[in-house]
């Protein structure tokens, strides 16, 4: 590619753009430029043909041929190796446009609408008609027209890399103009290659000639993933065959990535408009079907609440027969639902079996999926899930300040259930954080890059998967940048990503006093206030004659408690328990379970010195203050997966019963030789994950010696005492 005619070509697009200004704010640029950039291209792309055609359509209608006989007829007379048709039957192409200025609105329209029926598709989903009649009011619309006609999009000067490059561009400078989200951004090419070399790295099958491979993105957007993959597969196979399928949301996205691949002759059929979660209306494209290699960047840190209803209904009611299964992720970050959906589309797996070759999986995410959630929540238990099950192959950091729309840290996780031997049972984690390069020019959030050396570099990292790899990294060191190696790659077994959390109680501890005070708290307890409420709701009278009522009640429970003040202070409630019964019992006062348990609650005041508080059948009580938890590594040796049978709602039984050596060890030697009186309630354990990738490559810097820091300060006290005495001279002369 010619770097040089590619940068002249992106300035004239810009340049043209801008005569937009007026009637359209820059943001609102790509509703005209990108249907008019794909218009341009097709319009090169069937100028050598365009009258073949024409001829061969007024011949075909006097034969009164069917439609669908003669959409393949036109797209042979456009190009006869052209698998998918694209063709336009109108008389007008651009030069022809501009012969007719007064004209040129309705003429541009009826133009567009003689193309073939995917391309007329692709325009109606770019809403181009409501721009033309912008542009026309604003007489803006022949200008522009003449404008584009001087840019020479043909495929011999523009190849379909080229132009998915120009693609790229345009949609990263309109998305950078509309501010748009961070979870809407758009994915640097480096990064889609990094990935697509990861994916495809030890991969010997899709190299293989004459092989066939489905390709698949669940968020595709202008379909760079698919291209990327498509790129690098065929400049080493080009004798592969390859499926591209795509599912985007967006009108214009999906536009432009079927735009892409008509020009490229490749199926629009199999990229699919609508919401890949589902919102109700639109839903998976490709239900029950499966793929062999996915790559998504899905939206990050983006709410799903548009999709709440569909996924719980589908999590609640087909479990693991559906997409859901494992859990959902918080309301606020829906990107771990990409990843199930992907995961329920591989291929099942058999070593050797055709039938069974397996999936792998490249996916983009921020830190959150690594760890977010508590042991036993929605994204702790699909971590689990894809951990235990042995899928999760690598976890590659990535530089922040990568892309277009946000400066975070992001990392691209690779999933497979096909892993080779050496790899089954372990997770790679890379640290590619320092593989960067700044830019020359920041491009909004975008300040790095990742080289193609670099790129290089991290692909062999992966492939090579050994412990304790190292690789030179740029360390700033007190005042200098130095060199020294560091640590980039680590290999865990799958356990050590999983812990168990227990919960250890401390029994409750309380003493009691009937005194005026105490006596005052009862009525901020809510049991015992609203004796002196009522549930009426019409019936005035017998509403006053129930609070009456209750207020004469608590009244008489204040006044027996205040029988037991001489009492003094009570270190056993069990003490105090039967006092209480006996003086209710002379006052003739019935007291429930709630009102007895407001009065100990207002009575009462924790005290470590007092005796434990027991229940009914003589067990302590536990201390809702002084309840802990503990997390426990699972220990070497642990087999997964684990009892599966735990949660809020089921018993956690067989989780328990493989685990109590190792929690009741764990409690011998790290919680009672400090709390004696502690306790394990074994009904709330349960089991977590998470991947501190970055702990795990932290190494600990010293700080200087305090003589050192002392010395640089001492010796820039005297440059300032220096450079003020020079000021001093020049102000007296």
């Amino acid at each position: 590619m010619n770097v040089q005619a590619h940068e002249a070509l992106k300035a004239k697009i810009w340049e043209i753009a801008n005569r937009l200004r007026g009637p359209y704010r820059p943001p609102q640029y790509r509703l005209v430029m990108l249907p008019m950039v794909v218009l341009r291209r097709l319009d090169c792309v069937l100028a050598p043909t365009k009258e073949a055609v024409l001829e061969r359509y007024q011949t075909l209608q006097a034969q009164q041929m069917p439609e669908a006989a003669m959409d393949k007829l036109l797209g042979k007379a456009a190009d006869p190796s052209r698998k998918h048709p694209l063709y336009n039957t109108s008389p007008y192409s651009f030069e022809r446009l501009l012969g007719d200025s007064e004209n040129i609105a309705p003429n541009l329209v009826a133009y567009i609408n003689g193309f073939s029926p995917i391309a007329r598709a692709i325009f109606e989903r770019f809403k181009f008609a409501d721009q033309i009649e912008k542009l026309d009011a604003s007489n803006r619309l022949f200008t522009l027209v003449k404008a584009m006609a001087e840019v020479d999009l043909h495929p011999r000067r523009i190849d379909n890399l080229q132009m998915g490059y120009l693609f790229e561009h345009l949609v990263m400078r309109f998305n950078e103009q509309a501010n748009e989200e961070a979870g809407d951004h758009f994915t640097p090419r480096e990064v889609i290659r990094l990935m697509a070399n990861l994916i495809y790295t030890g991969e010997e099958d899709v190299y293989k000639p004459g092989v066939y491979r489905t390709i698949y993105d669940p968020t595709c957007a202008t379909g760079g993933m698919l291209s990327v993959s498509e790129e690098l597969i065929l400049s080493q196979n080009q004798r592969a065959l390859l499926a591209l399928y795509g599912q985007e949301y967006n009108d214009e996205a999906w536009a432009i990535c079927c735009a892409d691949l008509l020009i490229k002759d490749e199926d629009t059929a199999n990229i699919v408009l609508g919401d890949t979660l589902g919102d109700g209306k639109t839903g998976d494209g490709f239900e029950g079907e499966r793929f062999h290699y996915m790559m998504a960047n899905p939206p990050f840190g983006v709410e799903w609440k548009d999709q709440k209803q569909i996924v719980e209904r589908e999590h609640q009611n087909r479990g693991f027969s559906g997409r859901f299964g494992a859990g959902l992720p918080a309301i606020n970050d829906g990107s771990l639902l990409f990843l199930q959906h992907m995961i329920a589309k591989m291929h099942p797996f058999a070593d050797g079996d055709e039938e069974r070759p397996g999936s792998k999986i490249a996916i983009v995410f921020n830190g959150s999926p690594l760890f977010s959630g508590d042991a036993g929540s929605g994204p702790s238990n699909i971590r689990r899930w894809i951990i235990e099950n042995d899928w999760l192959d690598a976890i590659i950091a990535l530089p922040d300040q990568l892309f277009y729309n946000t400066g975070i840290f992001t990392y691209v996780w690779l999933v497979t259930n096909r892993k080779p031997p050496e790899r089954q049972g372990r997770v790679q984690l890379i640290d590619g954080t320092r593989f960067f390069r700044k830019m020359k020019k920041s491009l909004n959030n975008k300040r790095n890059e990742i080289t193609e050396a670099q790129i290089a570099h991290l692909t062999r990292v992966y492939g090579h998967h050994q412990d304790g790899e190292t690789a030179p990294a740029e360390i700033q060191f007190q005042s200098n940048d130095q060199t020294e190696p560091r640590v980039i790659s680590r290999i865990f077994e799958n356990r050590e990503f999983g812990y168990l959390k227990i919960t250890v109680e401390r029994p409750l501890r309380m003493n009691f006093e009937a005194s005026p005070a105490r006596i005052a708290a009862l009525d901020d307890q809510t049991a015992f206030a609203n004796l002196a409420s009522s549930k009426k709701r019409k019936d005035q009278a017998r509403i006053d004659d129930e609070i009456e009522a209750g207020q004469q009640q608590q009244a008489a429970i204040r006044k027996m408690l205040t029988t037991l003040e001489s009492k003094g202070h009570y270190k056993d409630r069990a003490l105090f328990e039967a006092d209480l019964t006996r003086a209710a019992k002379a006052a003739d006062l019935k007291l429930p379970a709630p009102i007895k348990k407001a009065i100990f609650a207002a009575l009462g005041k924790r005290d470590p010195d007092a005796e434990i508080c027991r229940d009914s059948k003589g067990r302590p009580e536990p201390d809702s203050e002084l309840r802990d938890t503990e997390n426990i590594p699972l220990p070497p040796g642990t087999a997964l997966p684990l009892p599966m049978d735990f949660g809020p709602d089921k018993p956690n039984d067989r989780l328990v019963e493989a685990f109590r050596e190792t929690i009741d060890a764990y409690m011998a030697s790290e919680v009672l030789p400090h709390v004696p009186d502690a306790w394990v309630d074994y009904d709330k354990t349960k089991v977590g994950y998470e991947i501190p990738i970055n702990r795990h490559f932290y190494v600990y810097k010293p700080p200087r010696p305090l003589d050192e820091i002392e010395g640089d300060i001492s010796r820039l006290e005297a440059e300032i005492a220096e450079l003020l005495k020079g000021l001093s001279l020049t102000t007296s002369e």
